[in-house]
């Protein structure tokens, strides 16, 4: 049985994304987990609109949500790494890559792959050494030709 479990960074890029991963695989898991989101008033609208996406897709899509306001870890680990986009790809990913492990999931992905804005090229290499070291498959597709289309969806269901 293959199954994914999706790290979602918001709820435009999660249905642009699960349009794309839920006719390959048998089950799709969205996973929320940024903790590098500022300020809190930015990280509470993308929970609620990912909590409005959940209970949409209620029955037919399962959400696992990461409520922590993980800034000050973020920041921490920044400081010390000195790479910004590095630190945060690699936080995410390698959160999203040991919970696929601990849960069973064949291979994990992110909905960083929709956006037009990210490093595709550091995000792929991450996920693959990332995904080698926990035992999980790191699956990237690139998406950034749907990223318009899932934003305007998710204007049509009023989600931020």
């Amino acid at each position: 049985m293959s199954r994914l479990l999706l790290h979602i960074c918001c709820a435009p890029c999660a249905i642009t994304a699960l349009n794309h991963m839920k006719s390959r695989f048998e089950r799709v898991v969205c996973f929320f987990h940024n903790p590098n989101i500022h300020p809190l008033l930015e990280f509470r609208k993308r929970l609620k609109a990912v909590w409005s996406l959940a209970w949409r897709l209620r029955g037919r899509v399962e959400f696992l949500v990461d409520e922590d306001y993980g800034l000050r870890r973020f920041i921490r680990a920044v400081c010390h790494s000195g790479s910004r986009c590095r630190t945060c790809y690699a936080l995410r990913l390698a959160r999203t890559a040991a919970e696929a492990r601990r849960r069973g999931f064949s291979h994990f992905a992110t909905t960083l792959t929709t956006s037009p804005h990210q490093n595709h090229q550091l995000i792929k290499r991450l996920g693959e050494r990332i995904g080698r070291a926990a035992g999980a498959e790191f699956l990237y597709t690139d998406l950034r030709e749907q990223h318009k289309e899932g934003m305007k969806e998710a204007r049509r269901m009023s989600l931020y």
